[in-house]
Protein backbone atom coordinates (compact mmCIF):
# COMPACT_ATOMS: atom_id res chain seq x y z
CA UNK A 1 0.00 0.00 0.00
CA UNK A 2 2.67 2.02 -0.17
CA UNK A 3 4.30 3.83 -3.12
CA UNK A 4 7.57 5.97 -3.61
CA UNK A 5 8.55 8.29 -6.90
CA UNK A 6 11.56 10.55 -6.82
CA UNK A 7 11.44 13.32 -9.31
CA UNK A 8 12.68 17.05 -9.49
CA UNK A 9 15.04 16.29 -6.22
CA UNK A 10 11.54 14.91 -3.98
CA UNK A 11 10.98 11.86 -3.18
CA UNK A 12 6.97 11.38 -2.89
CA UNK A 13 5.89 8.95 -0.32
CA UNK A 14 2.05 7.78 -0.79
CA UNK A 15 -0.18 5.95 1.56
CA UNK A 16 -2.58 4.09 -0.91
CA UNK A 17 -5.47 2.09 0.80
CA UNK A 18 -8.18 4.69 0.93
CA UNK A 19 -10.34 2.25 1.18
CA UNK A 20 -10.06 1.71 4.45
CA UNK A 21 -8.95 5.35 5.03
CA UNK A 22 -4.77 4.07 5.03
CA UNK A 23 -4.96 2.55 8.32
CA UNK A 24 -0.92 0.47 9.06
CA UNK A 25 -0.81 -2.81 9.71
CA UNK A 26 2.34 -4.72 10.36
CA UNK A 27 2.84 -5.18 6.76
CA UNK A 28 2.44 -1.73 6.02
CA UNK A 29 4.46 -0.21 8.97
CA UNK A 30 7.25 -2.58 6.94
CA UNK A 31 6.76 -0.86 3.75
CA UNK A 32 6.65 2.02 4.81
CA UNK A 33 10.07 1.86 6.87
CA UNK A 34 11.66 0.38 3.48
CA UNK A 35 10.37 3.48 1.60
CA UNK A 36 12.61 5.96 3.75
CA UNK A 37 15.09 3.68 3.75
CA UNK A 38 14.83 3.82 -0.31
CA UNK A 39 14.66 8.29 0.18
CA UNK A 40 17.66 7.74 2.68
CA UNK A 41 20.08 6.27 0.00
CA UNK A 42 18.52 8.43 -2.23
CA UNK A 43 19.73 11.91 0.15
CA UNK A 44 23.12 9.87 0.12
CA UNK A 45 23.39 9.74 -3.94
CA UNK A 46 22.00 13.29 -4.09
CA UNK A 47 18.99 13.07 -5.99
CA UNK A 48 16.65 13.37 -2.97
CA UNK A 49 16.59 17.16 -1.06
CA UNK A 50 13.18 16.80 0.58
CA UNK A 51 10.60 14.06 1.21
CA UNK A 52 6.46 14.85 1.10
CA UNK A 53 4.19 12.27 2.43
CA UNK A 54 0.65 11.84 1.59
CA UNK A 55 -2.19 9.75 2.04
CA UNK A 56 -4.61 8.55 -0.57
CA UNK A 57 -8.51 9.24 -0.67
CA UNK A 58 -10.61 11.36 1.96
CA UNK A 59 -8.24 10.59 4.53
CA UNK A 60 -4.40 11.16 5.54
CA UNK A 61 -4.02 7.99 7.84
CA UNK A 62 -7.21 6.59 10.58
CA UNK A 63 -4.54 4.62 12.42
CA UNK A 64 -3.67 1.16 12.99
CA UNK A 65 -5.37 -1.44 11.31
CA UNK A 66 -7.26 -3.03 13.88
CA UNK A 67 -9.24 -4.80 11.50
CA UNK A 68 -8.25 -8.07 12.14
CA UNK A 69 -6.24 -7.74 15.65
CA UNK A 70 -7.81 -10.29 18.50
CA UNK A 71 -7.53 -8.23 21.77
CA UNK A 72 -7.02 -11.79 23.70
CA UNK A 73 -3.51 -12.09 21.93
CA UNK A 74 -2.66 -8.58 20.53
CA UNK A 75 0.91 -8.16 20.75
CA UNK A 76 0.97 -4.25 21.77
CA UNK A 77 4.66 -3.87 22.65
CA UNK A 78 5.66 -5.46 19.71
CA UNK A 79 3.49 -3.02 17.34
CA UNK A 80 4.31 -0.11 19.50
CA UNK A 81 8.01 -0.68 20.66
CA UNK A 82 8.52 -2.69 17.54
CA UNK A 83 7.45 -1.21 15.10
CA UNK A 84 6.16 1.98 15.27
CA UNK A 85 8.62 3.69 17.44
CA UNK A 86 11.22 2.91 15.15
CA UNK A 87 9.63 3.82 12.54
CA UNK A 88 8.77 6.91 13.61
CA UNK A 89 12.06 7.61 14.87
CA UNK A 90 13.47 6.33 11.66
CA UNK A 91 11.45 9.05 9.45
CA UNK A 92 12.17 12.00 12.08
CA UNK A 93 16.18 11.01 10.98
CA UNK A 94 15.82 11.34 7.71
CA UNK A 95 18.88 13.68 6.86
CA UNK A 96 16.96 16.01 4.46
CA UNK A 97 13.87 18.50 5.16
CA UNK A 98 10.60 16.38 5.18
CA UNK A 99 6.95 17.30 4.76
CA UNK A 100 3.41 15.69 5.35
CA UNK A 101 0.31 17.03 3.66
CA UNK A 102 -3.03 15.93 5.89
CA UNK A 103 -6.27 15.88 4.96
CA UNK A 104 -8.97 14.05 6.62
CA UNK A 105 -8.65 12.05 9.71
CA UNK A 106 -4.93 12.04 11.28
CA UNK A 107 -5.41 9.44 14.22
CA UNK A 108 -3.26 7.45 16.32
CA UNK A 109 -0.10 5.85 14.46
CA UNK A 110 -1.07 8.74 11.77
CA UNK A 111 -0.74 11.41 14.35
CA UNK A 112 2.47 9.81 15.03
CA UNK A 113 3.86 9.83 11.24
CA UNK A 114 2.88 13.82 11.45
CA UNK A 115 4.73 14.38 14.49
CA UNK A 116 7.51 12.32 13.28
CA UNK A 117 7.61 15.09 10.30
CA UNK A 118 9.14 17.91 10.00
CA UNK A 119 6.95 20.64 9.14
CA UNK A 120 3.02 19.21 8.50
CA UNK A 121 0.53 21.29 6.03
CA UNK A 122 -2.57 20.32 6.81
CA UNK A 123 -6.11 20.79 5.26
CA UNK A 124 -8.34 23.40 7.34
CA UNK A 125 -11.22 20.63 7.56
CA UNK A 126 -8.40 17.77 9.06
CA UNK A 127 -9.54 15.78 11.87
CA UNK A 128 -6.97 15.50 14.40
CA UNK A 129 -7.14 14.33 18.25
CA UNK A 130 -7.76 10.73 20.32
CA UNK A 131 -10.61 8.51 19.45
CA UNK A 132 -9.60 6.23 21.62
CA UNK A 133 -11.81 6.65 24.71
CA UNK A 134 -14.48 4.61 22.23
CA UNK A 135 -11.98 1.75 22.46
CA UNK A 136 -11.12 1.82 25.67
CA UNK A 137 -7.14 2.21 24.69
CA UNK A 138 -4.96 5.02 25.22
CA UNK A 139 -3.15 7.90 22.87
CA UNK A 140 0.14 6.50 21.43
CA UNK A 141 2.67 7.35 19.12
CA UNK A 142 3.79 10.55 20.48
CA UNK A 143 -0.12 11.79 20.91
CA UNK A 144 0.74 12.91 25.03
CA UNK A 145 3.45 14.55 24.21
CA UNK A 146 2.52 16.50 21.21
CA UNK A 147 -0.73 17.58 22.72
CA UNK A 148 0.89 18.22 26.45
CA UNK A 149 3.92 20.47 25.12
CA UNK A 150 1.71 22.63 22.84
CA UNK A 151 -1.76 22.24 24.44
CA UNK A 152 -0.91 22.32 27.93
CA UNK A 153 -2.37 19.21 30.46
CA UNK A 154 -5.80 20.35 30.92
CA UNK A 155 -6.92 20.88 27.02
CA UNK A 156 -5.27 17.28 26.22
CA UNK A 157 -6.49 15.60 28.65
CA UNK A 158 -10.23 17.11 28.12
CA UNK A 159 -9.31 15.99 24.43
CA UNK A 160 -8.67 12.53 25.79
CA UNK A 161 -11.31 12.29 27.85
CA UNK A 162 -14.06 13.36 25.56
CA UNK A 163 -12.55 11.96 22.22
CA UNK A 164 -13.18 15.20 20.21
CA UNK A 165 -11.32 15.99 17.81
CA UNK A 166 -10.04 19.45 16.34
CA UNK A 167 -10.19 20.71 12.79
CA UNK A 168 -6.80 21.61 10.88
CA UNK A 169 -7.13 24.96 11.08
CA UNK A 170 -7.79 24.83 15.11
CA UNK A 171 -4.58 22.60 14.81
CA UNK A 172 -2.47 25.24 13.41
CA UNK A 173 -4.08 27.97 15.31
CA UNK A 174 -3.35 25.69 19.01
CA UNK A 175 0.20 25.69 17.08
CA UNK A 176 0.32 22.19 16.93
CA UNK A 177 1.44 22.21 12.92
CA UNK A 178 2.64 24.73 10.95
CA UNK A 179 -0.32 25.70 8.30
CA UNK A 180 -3.82 25.10 6.95
CA UNK A 181 -5.01 25.25 3.55
CA UNK A 182 -8.46 24.78 2.41
CA UNK A 183 -8.61 21.00 1.62
CA UNK A 184 -8.84 22.04 -2.63
CA UNK A 185 -5.56 24.10 -2.33
CA UNK A 186 -3.52 21.44 0.34
CA UNK A 187 -1.80 19.75 -2.55
CA UNK A 188 -0.80 22.52 -5.17
CA UNK A 189 0.09 25.09 -1.96
CA UNK A 190 2.36 22.19 -0.56
CA UNK A 191 4.12 21.21 -3.66
CA UNK A 192 5.13 24.80 -4.20
CA UNK A 193 6.31 25.06 -1.06
CA UNK A 194 8.63 21.49 -1.00
CA UNK A 195 9.45 22.83 -4.78
CA UNK A 196 11.43 25.71 -3.32
CA UNK A 197 12.71 23.93 -0.48
CA UNK A 198 13.89 20.83 -2.65
CA UNK A 199 16.10 23.35 -4.73
CA UNK A 200 17.89 25.27 -1.41
CA UNK A 201 20.56 24.92 1.14
CA UNK A 202 20.18 21.44 1.82
CA UNK A 203 23.12 21.40 4.17
CA UNK A 204 21.90 24.03 5.91
CA UNK A 205 18.40 23.41 6.54
CA UNK A 206 19.34 19.75 7.78
CA UNK A 207 22.20 21.47 10.67
CA UNK A 208 19.18 23.53 11.52
CA UNK A 209 16.71 19.95 11.61
CA UNK A 210 19.19 19.36 13.96
CA UNK A 211 19.67 21.87 16.01
CA UNK A 212 15.52 22.15 16.72
CA UNK A 213 15.96 18.41 17.55
CA UNK A 214 18.55 19.07 19.98
CA UNK A 215 16.49 21.80 21.67
CA UNK A 216 13.11 19.71 21.69
CA UNK A 217 14.35 16.73 23.03
CA UNK A 218 17.63 17.70 25.26
CA UNK A 219 15.71 21.11 26.45
CA UNK A 220 19.02 23.17 25.84
CA UNK A 221 19.33 26.40 26.79
CA UNK A 222 20.04 29.95 24.73
CA UNK A 223 23.66 29.83 25.46
CA UNK A 224 24.63 25.73 25.06
CA UNK A 225 22.19 26.51 21.60
CA UNK A 226 24.26 29.68 20.26
CA UNK A 227 27.55 27.27 20.26
CA UNK A 228 26.09 24.64 18.71
CA UNK A 229 24.81 27.31 16.03
CA UNK A 230 28.34 28.55 15.71
CA UNK A 231 29.88 25.20 15.07
CA UNK A 232 27.76 24.50 12.85
CA UNK A 233 27.76 27.35 10.70
CA UNK A 234 31.76 27.18 11.12
CA UNK A 235 31.15 23.59 9.51
CA UNK A 236 29.05 24.84 6.97
CA UNK A 237 31.45 27.37 5.65
CA UNK A 238 33.44 24.40 3.47
CA UNK A 239 30.12 23.62 1.47
CA UNK A 240 29.39 24.94 -2.03
CA UNK A 241 26.20 26.10 -1.11
CA UNK A 242 27.78 28.46 1.38
CA UNK A 243 30.11 29.74 -1.05
CA UNK A 244 27.54 29.97 -3.41
CA UNK A 245 25.04 31.88 -1.05
CA UNK A 246 27.58 34.91 -0.73
CA UNK A 247 28.97 34.82 -4.10
CA UNK A 248 25.41 34.81 -5.59
CA UNK A 249 24.38 37.46 -2.60
CA UNK A 250 27.61 39.78 -3.80
CA UNK A 251 26.76 39.23 -7.57
CA UNK A 252 23.03 40.42 -6.75
CA UNK A 253 21.41 37.11 -8.42
CA UNK A 254 19.53 34.32 -7.75
CA UNK A 255 21.59 31.66 -5.91
CA UNK A 256 21.53 28.06 -7.56
CA UNK A 257 22.24 25.48 -4.53
CA UNK A 258 23.68 21.89 -4.76
CA UNK A 259 22.53 20.45 -1.94
CA UNK A 260 26.05 18.14 -1.56
CA UNK A 261 29.59 18.53 -0.42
Amino acid sequence: MIELTIADSIARVVLNAPQKMNSLDVAALDELSLAYDQAAAGVADGSVRALVLTGAGRGFCAGRDISAVNPADDDVIGYLDGKVQPLLEKMSNLPAPTFALVQGACLGVGLGLAIATDVVYVAENAKIGSPFANLGATLDSGGHWLFTERLGAHRTLDMIYTAELISGAEAVKSGLFSRAFPSEDLVERGEELIGKVAQGATQAFVESKRLVQEIRDQRVGLWASMKTENRAQAALCDTPDYAEGFKSFQDKRPPVFYGKK
